[in-house]
């Protein structure tokens, strides 16, 4: 087999060849899949990537509705933040797989609702470098 034979990972096929390049790539890609799901973007977000781990920062402005419903019953709201997150990390997991070929074991999401932050640690089989 020839190297012309082996086939390219998803990130040769976009063109990535660098972690700077990749999390620009992650940045657009967790804001489309925010904007999907919520009908609004993120306000700012930071990727950092170590070995087998990505793990996204992220300043995101509160949908107005769940605000609302917070003031009328948190229980139920927490409920939905719950349900939204576990929304968003199938889909997320789904376009890391799709679009970058990456082996995901987990992804951990919180959300804190006051301070409009959350952290996503998404956990690869082998380190993310690998995969360039």
């Amino acid at each position: 087999m020839s190297a012309l034979d082996t086939p390219s990972s998803s990130s040769d096929a976009l063109g990535i060849s660098s972690l700077g390049q990749l999390k620009q790539e992650l940045i657009k890609d967790y804001n489309e899949v925010n904007h999907r799901l919520f009908g609004i973007g993120v306000v700012r977000q930071k990727v950092d990537i170590q070995g087998d781990r990505v793990l996204v920062i992220a300043l995101h402005k509160r949908v107005p509705a769940l605000g609302y419903l917070s003031r009328l019953n948190s229980n139920v709201s927490e409920l939905a933040d719950h349900y939204l997150i576990k929304g968003f990390k199938q889909e997320f997991k789904l376009l890391l797989e799709e679009k970058y070929g990456f082996e995901v074991l987990s992804i951990f999401k919180d959300y804190d609702a006051e301070a409009e932050l959350s952290a996503t640690v998404v956990v690869m089989k082998k380190d993310v470098r690998d995969y360039l």
